[in-house]
C-alpha cells in the first residue's frame, strides 16, 4: 500500500447549517478575526452572500469559496447552502474538503436541512466539528441541543469516530467562541485551533502526476472559462499544457492561461500550485463540472461528482400573452434555452430538456423554491418567459409508480395543531411523531408526498396566522399514494382586455379574493383573482358605472377597495393549476390561462 505525503500548511473545511441559524455571520468574524480585513476597512455584512438575491432572503444559494491565514496554515473554507433545494451545490462544494463545520442554533437544535447536509458530510467520511451557535439567546437550550446532536449522528449511522466529535459554543454574532460553557470565550481563536488540530491536513500520492476534479465553474470576460476544483496530485504551473477528460473519456487538450487561489475574499494570481490547494484555471471553454484536468503524458480520471436526481420539474416557455414585449428586453426561445443551458453548466443539480413545442422546455431541479430562484434571476436579468405548475418526477420500478416522499417538520402553536393534521391528512400525509412539551407549541413530523406540499406553504402560513414554522427534506421513494385535490377554489377569469375599473372590482370582491388593482392593465384569459366556488369564472373587470342625469347626495359613494396583496413569484407559482400560467417579466408577476379565448377554453 503507498504511503500519502500530507500537505500541513493547507485545511479544507465547509460550513454546514440549516437556514438561519448564523453560518454566513460566523465566516464573517473568521474573516476579521485572521486578519484578513484590514482594521478600519468598511465591510458588509455577510460579505459572502455576495448575489442580490441572497442579501434580500438572508440565505445563502450558491456555495462559495474563500480563505484565511492562520498560524502559518491556509484555511480555504466553503460557505454552502443551508436549503436542501440547493442540495447539489453542497454536494459539489463537500468534493473538495475534508472536515465541516456543522454550525447549530442553541434554541432551534438541528433541523431537517441540518440533517440532509450532515448525511452527505458523513457519507463522505468529513471530520465534523460541531458548533453550537448563539448560546446568548434567551430560549437558548444547548444541554438538549446537544443531545439531539447526538442522536441525529447515531440516526445517520455515523461511526463511533465520527460520533467523537470536538464541540465549541459560539455567539457568532459576536465572533465568540469557547470549548466549555463555564469559560465564557472572547475570540474565535478557540475554533481556529480546532480547525487546525482536528481537520486532517490534504493527503496526496507524490508518485502521481497533476490531477484536478473541477468542482466549480465561472466566467470571466477577460479570461473566459474558469474551471475551480481541488488539486489532487502533483503540481501544475502557468503556461503547462494539460488535457481534460469528459464524461465519456474524450481528452481535450488545453494551455494553462491563468492561475489563481483564494487570498481572503478574492483571487490572488500565482506561478504554480500545489496539491491539496483550491486552484481557478483558465484556458480551456469545453470544460464542465466532474471532469478531470491532468497530464498528457499520464491522463487518469478522478472519480466523478454524483449528485442526487431532481424531483420536481416545470415547463419554461416564452411569454405568448397579449403583453409579450412590453416589459422585457429578452423574449426569444432560443435565449431562454441558451440561458437555461448555461444554468447547467454552474448548477449540477439541474437538468433541462427538450419539448415537443420548440418554444417550450422541461427544467428538472430538487424542489420549487430553486426553480423560484433561478426564475427570480432570469427577470432580474431582463427575460420575459411563461412557466407552469410544479410536477413531481415518478419512477417506475417493477411496474409500481413510485413518487418522492417528504419527511416534513412542523412547528406551531398547539391552538393550530387540528386545522394542520387535518390538510396534511387530506394531502395523504400521516403524521409520525408529536412533541409537546408544555410550551404552548407543538413539533410534529409527517411523511408526505412531494407533490402534497406544493401550493401548501402558503396556506400553512394563513391558517397558523403566520406563526409556524415548516420544513422538510427528500426521504425517498414510495408507491403511489393515490390522488387528492390540489385546490378546492376556481380563478376569476377577466373575459376581456382593457384596464381594471375600481367599480368592477368593488362589485368583484363578493365572488373572492382579487389579485389586481385599479388601473392594471388585464387581457382576456388573464387571472385576476381567486374564486370562492370551486369553478372558475369568466368576469369583467373593465365594467364602468352607468351615468345617469341624477345628482343625489350618496350616489356617487368613493369605492372603498380591500387592499391587493403584492403577488410574489412563490405564490404564483403554487397558485396555478396545471391548466395555467404564470406570466413573469422584469417589472410584473401576472397569473394566466395557458389557452386565453375563453370560447376555446369551454371546448
Amino acid at each position: 500500500m503507498k504511503t500519502l505525503t500530507v500537505n500541513s500548511t493547507i485545511r479544507n473545511i465547509a460550513i454546514i447549517a440549516h437556514v438561519d441559524h448564523g453560518k454566513t455571520t460566523l465566516v464573517d468574524h473568521m474573516f476579521r478575526h485572521s486578519g484578513a480585513f484590514r482594521a478600519n476597512k468598511d465591510v458588509h455584512e455577510r460579505v459572502m452572500d455576495n448575489m442580490d438575491l441572497e442579501r434580500e432572503r438572508g440565505i445563502t444559494i450558491s456555495a462559495k469559496n474563500c480563505s484565511v491565514q492562520w498560524k502559518g496554515v491556509k484555511i480555504n473554507i466553503l460557505d454552502t447552502p443551508g436549503h436542501a433545494d440547493f442540495g447539489g451545490e453542497v454536494e459539489r462544494a463537500l468534493m473538495m474538503v475534508d472536515g465541516a463545520i456543522l454550525l447549530v442554533d442553541s434554541s432551534e437544535g438541528p433541523l431537517p436541512q441540518t440533517r440532509f447536509v450532515l448525511q452527505k458530510a458523513l457519507k463522505a467520511n468529513l471530520k465534523i466539528i460541531v458548533v453550537i451557535n448563539k448560546i446568548d439567546r434567551k430560549d437558548s437550550r444547548v444541554e438538549e441541543v446537544l443531545n439531539e446532536i447526538y442522536d441525529l449522528f447515531i440516526d445517520l449511522d455515523a461511526s463511533e469516530e465520527q460520533i467523537e466529535f470536538p464541540i465549541l459554543y459560539a455567539v457568532g454574532r459576536e465572533g465568540i467562541a469557547s470549548k466549555s460553557l463555564e469559560k465564557p470565550g472572547v475570540d474565535l481563536t478557540p475554533l481556529f485551533d480546532v480547525i487546525l488540530e482536528e481537520i486532517p491536513a490534504p493527503s496526496f500520492d507524490p508518485d502521481e502526476p497533476f490531477q484536478m476534479l473541477v468542482s466549480d465553474l465561472d466566467y470571466s470576460d477577460y479570461l473566459g472559462r474558469l474551471a475551480i476544483g481541488r488539486i489532487a496530485n502533483g503540481r501544475a504551473h502557468c503556461k503547462d499544457d494539460l488535457v481534460c477528460l469528459g464524461k465519456d473519456g474524450e481528452a481535450i487538450s488545453l494551455r494553462i492561461s491563468n492561475l489563481k487561489v483564494y487570498e481572503g475574499i478574492s483571487l490572488k494570481e500565482v506561478d504554480a500550485v500545489e496539491p491539496g490547494d483550491i486552484a481557478i484555471l483558465a484556458g480551456i471553454d469545453d470544460v464542465y463540472i466532474g471532469d478531470t484536468i491532468c497530464t498528457q503524458e499520464a491522463p487518469k480520471a478522478l472519480k466523478r461528482i454524483v449528485v442526487d436526481q431532481p424531483t420536481v420539474s416545470m415547463k419554461f416557455g416564452i411569454n405568448t400573452s397579449p403583453m409579450a414585449g412590453k416589459e422585457g428586453k429578452i423574449v426569444q426561445s432560443t435565449k431562454i434555452r441558451e440561458r437555461l443551458y448555461k444554468e447547467t453548466l454552474s448548477n449540477v443539480a439541474l437538468q433541462v430538456e427538450e419539448t415537443d413545442d420548440a418554444n417550450v422546455f422541461l427544467v428538472q431541479g430538487r424542489g420549487e423554491f430553486q426553480m423560484v430562484i433561478l426564475i427570480e434571476t432570469l427577470r432580474r436579468e431582463g427575460f420575459e418567459l411563461s412557466v407552469g405548475r410544479p410536477q413531481v418526477i415518478y419512477r417506475e420500478e417493477g411496474g409500481r409508480t413510485l413518487e418522492p416522499i417528504e419527511h416534513l417538520y412542523v412547528d406551531c402553536s398547539d391552538a393550530f395543531v387540528g386545522i394542520v393534521t387535518e390538510k396534511l391528512s387530506l394531502r395523504k400525509g400521516r403524521m409520525i411523531n408529536l412533541v409537546n412539551k408544555g410550551s404552548g407549541r407543538v413539533r410534529m413530523e409527517f411523511s408526505i408526498p412531494s407533490r402534497g406540499l406544493i401550493g401548501y406553504r402558503n396556506e400553512f402560513l394563513t391558517d397558523t396566522k403566520g406563526t409556524g414554522l415548516l420544513n422538510s427534506y427528500l426521504d425517498g421513494y414510495e408507491d403511489f399514494r393515490g390522488e387528492f385535490p390540489t385546490r378546492l377554489t376556481g380563478s376569476l377569469v377577466a373575459d376581456r382586455s382593457g384596464e381594471a375599473v375600481a367599480y368592477a372590482l368593488f362589485n368583484l370582491e363578493a365572488r373572492g379574493e382579487l389579485f389586481v388593482s385599479p388601473n392594471m392593465p388585464v387581457y382576456e384569459g388573464m387571472i385576476v383573482g381567486e374564486s370562492s366556488r370551486s369553478q372558475d369564472i369568466n368576469v369583467n373587470p373593465c365594467k364602468n358605472k352607468k351615468l345617469t342625469n341624477m345628482r343625489a347626495a350618496g350616489r356617487d359613494d368613493n369605492v372603498m377597495l380591500t387592499p391587493v396583496a403584492p403577488m410574489t413569484l412563490e405564490r404564483a407559482i403554487e397558485f396555478i393549476r396545471d391548466d395555467e400560467l404564470v406570466e413573469i417579466t422584469p417589472q410584473s408577476i401576472r397569473l394566466r390561462k395557458a389557452v386565453l379565448p375563453a370560447n376555446m377554453r369551454k371546448l
